[in-house]
């Protein structure tokens, strides 16, 4: 390693390799340098901490004047001398000063595969139930401070909501551990140890066999978006999400599929359509024009995004008790009904066949999906059929 005393017109004069770096020493005080780049000139201070070489950047050349820079390496190696490790307590203040707001914006940064709708409830967490954190360091969030606010929101906002917000906060905390050294447990833990997470019961709502008639009639009393909506959740399994936000570019009327790159688990959705949502479809496309959107909205998103008044509308009027995600159920436990097999079932709703040996040879395209998706349709229009037709009997 070559050395110079450094002085001004010394270190402006040295050579830029056309590769890698070259390290120079200061002749007047050990352990300061300057690294040599192909196109910069930085100061740095070497030492021994504990028996380890740390190695501390100043600052670049042309911004930095020798002199000061001697002078910051001085002070820098008697730190050292006195066992203080600079790039440790640097990263010890950085973790300090790393707020609850700027962890949540990084692990939006990091997790930029994110879904929208899963990133708005990590949003909705971090603006409304943890907004007085937003300033606090991150470090500084105890686990007690974790237990009361668990706490608090189930009182408040329900014990289902608390639990998603402190998972949430764990998410976020273990993804900015990651990032740091020698970083504090997640205060989220103690919900684990304290056994404080609060049960949870898996809805398992379905629209039955009895009340789908009922339901029926009173959806298509509904303005045609809602009812479409609607029937395209009976008829398909779809996540509201995935329905309120689908494309026509998404739609192939012709091949009487539609394909949606990328859903909830980040898989693409591959689904044959029956031909009663052809034809829904197609006088879908003639209502909306020229709209990228199959339900189109004025909102800022440009499609719909409420769906609670409608399915509300449609439960005053049919006495009949849903939600979006009970005509997943209902889908499946139809398609169930009609011996389906499992593997076809899991394509349908895009659940993946993780865990499975024999599934990952099993390829299921849109022709051998259309059979099953067929007769889940049959069923339902044959219920309903039926229902109405044992109606009029009575009223006649």
């Amino acid at each position: 390693m070559p050395s110079l005393r450094f002085t001004k017109r010394a270190v402006e004069a040295l050579p830029h390799p056309h590769k890698g770096q070259v390290l120079y020493r200061d002749e007047l005080l050990r352990g300061f340098g300057v690294r040599v780049g192909a196109q910069s000139k930085v100061f740095y201070v070497e030492g021994q901490v504990a028996g380890r070489t740390r190695r501390v950047t100043i600052g670049r050349a042309d911004a930095v004047p020798v002199d000061e820079a001697r002078k910051r390496a001085l002070g820098i190696l008697s730190e050292m001398a006195a066992g203080v490790d600079p790039n440790a307590e640097k990263r010890r203040i950085a973790q300090e000063s790393l707020t609850l707001g700027q962890a949540f914006d990084r692990f939006f940064e990091t997790r930029s595969s994110l879904a929208d709708s899963t990133r708005e409830s990590y949003q909705r967490t971090a603006d409304l139930y943890l907004k007085d954190w937003k300033r606090s360091s991150v470090t500084s969030i105890t686990r007690q401070m974790v237990l009361k606010r668990h706490q608090r929101i189930a009182k408040e906002h329900g014990e289902v909501t608390a639990n998603n917000v402190m998972r949430h906060l764990r998410s976020v905390y273990n993804v900015t551990a990651a990032a740091h050294d020698e970083f504090p447990p997640n205060p989220v833990n103690i919900l684990t140890q304290a056994r404080a997470w609060y049960p949870e019961r898996r809805r398992r709502g379905a629209v039955s066999a009895n009340d789908l008639p009922a339901w029926w009639a009173a959806v298509m009393e509904e303005p045609d978006y809602a009812r479409d909506f609607l029937l395209i959740a009976l008829f398909t399994g779809m996540r509201r999400n995935e329905i309120a936000a689908l494309r026509w570019e998404q739609v192939n009327l012709e091949e009487r599929a539609l394909h949606i790159p990328r859903t909830k688990n980040g898989d693409p959705l591959d689904l044959p359509l029956a031909d009663y949502l052809v034809t829904l479809m197609r006088n879908r496309k003639k209502q909306v024009g020229r709209s990228p959107w199959v339900f189109p909205s004025s909102g800022k998103k440009g499609h719909i995004v409420e769906t609670k008044k409608f399915t509300a509308r449609v439960t005053e009027r049919s006495g009949v008790s849903f939600t979006l995600h009970d005509l997943r159920r209902t889908f499946i436990t139809i398609a169930e009904s009609l011996d389906i097999p499992h593997y076809a079932l899991k394509r349908l709703l895009n659940h993946r066949l993780s865990g499975d040996v024999t599934a990952g040879y099993i390829v299921s395209d849109l022709e051998r999906l259309r059979g099953p998706v067929s007769l889940v349709a049959a069923k339902i229009l044959k219920s309903v059929a039926a229902a109405e037709e044992h109606a009029e009997r009575r009223a006649g």
